[in-house]
């Protein structure tokens, strides 16, 4: 797992580095842009042009630095220093001393006036005018540099963060002052603001590059955020038992559909035979019996006495985990079902959709959750539950006291899905494609972590592995066909393939 630190805590990761390996602190700032250059050019042709934009702090030293380094590989370089101050930090007075020495590029030092280069499409602008230190909105001269770079045509490419951005939260930033980068390469982890979805066009895409920091320092400085990574996966998946049978896989069941949604519990459903579970009974609507049967024979069904909605709670003795949710409705006989299902199942249990939709029209219910219960909410179903939040800063930090205050694990939904613990902790997921933002894939998800638990994962651990596995299905069935065209069904086909692959990592 990378860990993702406040950007409060960097100045402390850089400075226990520069002691302890030891280092100094301006041969830190050439590793950090020497791993900026090394891909840059793999990305970036020699034939633009490219201006670099530097301010007066370390974010510009790397600049600097980076200037000198693609000069000295043939990139045709302009620099300008923004020093109205005239004062510029060591790393970064050291740096443009070396690029004055260098004598390859024409440095403009802009104190007052300031005559803007003519950008291009042709162009790419490397920003390095602030880092990740900010805490306050862009003003004056900086702010008229940033819109102008924003609106030029130029491919702009931010050294660790687009300058503008806070770190964290950004409810009192300046949207209109801050870079909108095409491309971010942030230093050893990402910030945690470049994973929140009302970031994501200032940061563009966003690839971290290792600029070795202690790794003492790294491990012993506590962070409730940890970004999930493949290797994450490695050991995690159990191995199958020559001998096995389904009886050590688990008996799940799944408690879906009403009149007009049977499709959410086939979804469901076949996501979590796909999943590895044994065993799968579906309880649902009794209109439901014949799609589900001809669709997914694997399954068993429970029917229920209505034939339009689920009314009651089926007898839960025998099972080792529950879903119940997707496709639910929330009529009054459904909300009494869910109800008695609070009051009387102890194993794992997990809550989606219209399930949340009940629970936050029933705040009382909250009570009744079994300790480690695993809510599945995309954004809006958690602002129900919690109140609408102003931004997804505000969203997560809700959805991770929940957590802990209910003792629940809550998976926020979205393209950096969050598993936040009733420890804490804060799992970042880094699979997934703008592809699932599809009718049903929700569904999906639900059907893989309940799959999971009832094989015996333990709640927090089946929902960090279901969400990974989920997002990395959608990434192989994307590949094949496209971010347009993919459906929910089409996750469920690569389910397969997604733990062919972590298995054979292992």
């Amino acid at each position: 797992m990378i860990k993702i630190f406040e950007t409060s805590k960097i100045k402390e990761l850089d400075q226990y580095t520069v002691d302890h390996e030891p280092i100094a602190s301006v041969d830190l700032v050439e590793r950090a842009a020497t791993a900026f250059v090394n891909e840059f050019g793999r990305l970036y042709s020699k034939q633009s042009r490219v201006i670099v934009f530097a301010g007066q702090g370390n974010n510009g030293a790397d600049a600097l630095a980076i200037a000198r380094l693609l000069a000295e590989d043939d990139y045709r370089i302009e620099v300008y220093l923004f020093n109205p101050g005239r004062h510029l930090s060591p790393d970064c007075e050291a740096n443009k001393q070396r690029l004055l020495a260098d004598g390859k590029i024409l440095l403009n030092e802009v104190i007052e006036d300031f005559t803007p280069p003519i950008l291009s499409e042709h162009d790419v602008v490397i920003d390095g005018l602030f880092g990740s230190g900010l805490n306050r909105p862009l003003s004056g001269g900086y702010a008229a540099v940033v819109d102008y770079i924003n609106q030029s045509d130029a491919t702009v490419v931010s050294i660790d963060i687009p300058s503008g951005l806070f770190g964290e939260d950004n409810r009192e930033n300046d949207p209109d002052s801050i870079i909108q980068a095409d491309m971010t390469f942030t230093f050893e982890f990402p910030k945690l603001s470049m994973v929140l979805p009302e970031n994501a066009a200032y940061v563009g895409r966003w690839k971290v590059l290792p600029i070795g920091l202690h790794p003492d320092i790294m491990a012993r400085t506590k962070t409730p955020y940890m970004l999930i990574k493949d290797e994450d996966m490695t050991g995690i998946l159990r191995t199958r038992n020559v001998f096995a049978h389904k009886g050590d896989f688990g008996h799940a069941l799944l408690i879906s559909g009403s009149k007009g949604k049977m499709g959410a519990a086939l979804l469901a459903a076949g996501a979590c035979m796909r999943s590895g579970v044994g065993r799968l009974t579906v309880h649902l609507p009794q209109r439901g019996e014949t799609v589900l049967q001809t669709a997914l024979p694997e399954a068993m069904l429970s029917l229920d006495a209505d034939a339009d909605r689920v009314s009651v709670l089926p007898d839960t003795d025998g099972y080792d985990a529950i879903a119940a949710g997707p496709g639910l409705g929330t009529e009054k006989q459904t909300v009494q079902m869910l109800e008695q299902l609070l009051k009387t199942f102890r194993k794992p249990l997990l809550l989606d959709a219209d399930a949340l939709n009940i629970l936050a029209q029933h705040k009382e219910f909250f009570s009744l959750l079994p300790p480690r219960t695993v809510l599945t909410p995309h954004p809006k179903e958690l602002d129900r539950l919690l109140g609408d939040s102003v931004n997804g800063y505000e969203r997560l930090h809700k959805a991770a006291e929940m957590a802990m205050k209910h003792t629940q694990c809550i998976v926020l939904k979205g393209a950096y899905t969050a598993v936040c613990t009733p420890q804490g902790n804060i799992y970042i997921n880094t699979t997934g494609n703008p592809g699932m933002a599809t009718a049903g894939s929700g569904d999906v998800l639900t059907g893989v972590i309940v799959g999971l638990m009832a094989q015996g994962y333990e709640p927090e651990t089946a929902a960090v592995v279901g969400v990974f596995l989920h997002g990395m299905a959608g990434g192989l069935a994307v590949a094949r066909l496209s971010d347009e065209s993919l459906i929910a069904s089409d996750i469920i086909g690569m389910l397969g393939k997604a733990f062919r692959l972590q298995h054979e990592e292992e």
